[in-house]
C-alpha cells in the first residue's frame, strides 16, 4: 500500500532538495564503490526490495499550532544506557527508526551522522530506533558506518516505536521524525534521506522557533 500523498514542500526545503539532488547521485555512486562488499547495500542499489520496507521519499511539515502532545518515550540502547525523552527535553531531536540489514538505512547514515555533527552542541539530540536488532548487531552497525549517536533496541518491546504511534505512523523504514523543543512531532521524513541539506534545514527550522 502506498503512503498517502503529504502536503508540498516549503519553498525553502524545495530548494534544498534540488541542492541536494546532485550531491545524492554522486553519494550514491561513491557508496556503491565503497560498499561492493556489502551485499544488503548492492542489493537495494540495484533495486532488490528484500529487507526493508520501501517507499517514495516524502516530507511532512507539521504547523506549530497543528502539533499534537509531546511525545514521551524510553528504552535501553545498545551500550545498555538508559534513554528517554526526559533526557533530550528541550532540544529539538531527530528520532531515526531503522535497522542493519536495512539497504536504506546503510545508504542515509553518512547523511544522518553529517547533521549531528553539523548541530552538536546547540540544543539538538539524535537518537536511533532500531526495530529489529539485537545490541551487537547495533554495535556493528554504528562502527562499520560511524554512527555516534546512540539508538534505542526496541525489538524486545517496541515501546519507543509504540510511543510515536499516537503522534504518526511509523509504517515505512528508515523513517525520520523531528520532534520541537517541547517534543512534539514537527516533520517527518519517509524513505532514505536524500542528501543531508534538507534534514539540516528542518532541524534549522525548528531550531529557530524557540529562539
Amino acid at each position: 500500500m502506498r503512503t498517502p500523498a503529504v502536503p508540498s514542500l516549503s519553498p525553502r526545503i524545495r530548494r534544498g532538495a534540488r541542492a541536494a539532488a546532485a550531491l545524492a547521485v554522486a553519494t550514491l555512486i561513491a557508496g556503491l564503490a565503497a560498499c561492493s562488499a556489502d551485499p544488503v547495500t548492492q542489493a537495494y542499489l540495484e533495486g532488490d526490495d528484500k529487507g526493508y520496507i520501501a517507499s517514495d521519499f516524502r516530507v511532512k511539515e507539521i504547523p506549530v499550532e497543528e502539533r499534537g502532545e509531546p511525545v514521551e518515550w524510553s528504552g535501553v540502547t545498545e551500550e545498555g544506557d538508559e534513554l528517554s525523552s526526559d533526557d533530550t527535553a528541550g532540544d529539538v531531536t531527530v528520532v531515526n527508526f531503522w535497522y542493519a540489514a536495512c539497504g536504506p538505512c546503510r545508504a542515509e547514515a553518512a547523511d544522518l551522522e553529517s547533521v549531528w555533527q553539523e548541530y552538536q552542541g546547540e540544543n539538538v539530540s539524535f537518537v536511533g530506533v532500531n526495530t529489529n536488532d539485537q545490541a551487537d548487531t547495533a554495535r556493528s552497525f554504528a562502527e562499520r558506518w560511524g554512527v555516534t549517536y546512540p539508538s534505542i533496541i526496541d525489538v524486545n518491546e517496541g515501546s519507543a516505536k509504540l510511543a510515536f504511534a499516537g503522534a504518526t505512523s511509523i509504517q515505512a523504514t528508515p523513517t525520520t521524525l523531528v520532534l520541537d523543543t517541547e517534543g512534539r512531532v514537527a516533520a517527518v521524513l519517509i524513505g532514505q534521506l536524500e542528501g543531508a541539506s534538507i534534514l539540516s534545514t528542518l532541524v534549522a527550522d525548528t531550531l529557530a522557533e524557540s529562539a
